[in-house]
């Protein structure tokens, strides 16, 4: 059992607008865009191992080496994510790879257990700007996400909203009137709504196309 997530390159940077599109994709659609740009399985952690049963508690540098081990003879597209313990060349690697789309780091404590959303930190690189609701996917009443017009002009889908979040939205949803069905410029469907809410978005400075709402304006 890994703790791993989908990738995909494109020109040497990762391309996350391209696996949101082929997440939303039929399956006919999904097998040509796989074509056109394979996925990569990037593993970060081991939580389940067929000898060992369940490693969450041991430490990281244990199951870092029981990771290693597993995917000694698999090779790409199944790969480990880097690991150093030198937090020089970790800050080298977080400016050098953000020209690749790489959001950040994750630094985790070499003998911590495995908690998720407690025994890490993420170092991102982000910034917060202003933008535009110009859509939402979902319910009119219960907008799941937002789609937003970034400063340089491109279309977004955001994250999931939050429950006050969406609830905000959808207010703004039912003054502006029906909408019609459109697509983001990475290819994502969804409804188009009049108006002009103010939103103010932590926009990732790697993952170019990944919007967090942080509040309405």
């Amino acid at each position: 059992m890994l703790d791993r997530e989908a990738v995909i390159w494109n020109e040497g940077a990762l391309d996350f607008a391209a696996v949101q599109a082929r997440a939303a994709s039929a399956a006919a659609r999904a097998r040509l865009l796989s074509l056109q740009l394979p996925a990569t399985y990037a593993i970060w952690d081991l939580l389940g191992h067929p000898e060992h049963g369940d490693v969450r508690p041991r430490p990281y540098v244990e199951r870092r080496a029981l990771l290693l081990d597993v995917l000694a003879d698999v090779g790409p597209p199944l790969q480990p994510v880097p690991a150093t313990n030198d937090p020089a060349l970790a800050m080298r690697w977080y400016e050098a790879f953000q020209v690749q789309n790489i959001e950040g780091v994750v630094a985790k404590r070499a003998e911590g257990a495995y908690r998720p959303g407690r025994s890490w930190h993420k170092l991102r690189h982000s910034e917060t700007v202003d933008a535009e609701a110009v859509g939402y996917t979902g319910n009119a009443t219960h907008p799941r996400t937002a789609v937003v017009r970034l400063p340089d002009g491109r279309r977004a889908q955001s994250q999931a909203l939050t429950a006050p979040l969406s609830r905000r939205l959808a207010q703004h949803i039912a003054a502006s009137g029906p909408g019609r069905r459109a697509r983001t410029d990475s290819g994502e469907p969804y409804t188009t709504t009049g108006g002009s809410l103010v939103l103010e978005v932590l926009a990732g400075t790697t993952r170019h196309a990944v919007v967090t709402v942080v509040r309405a304006r």
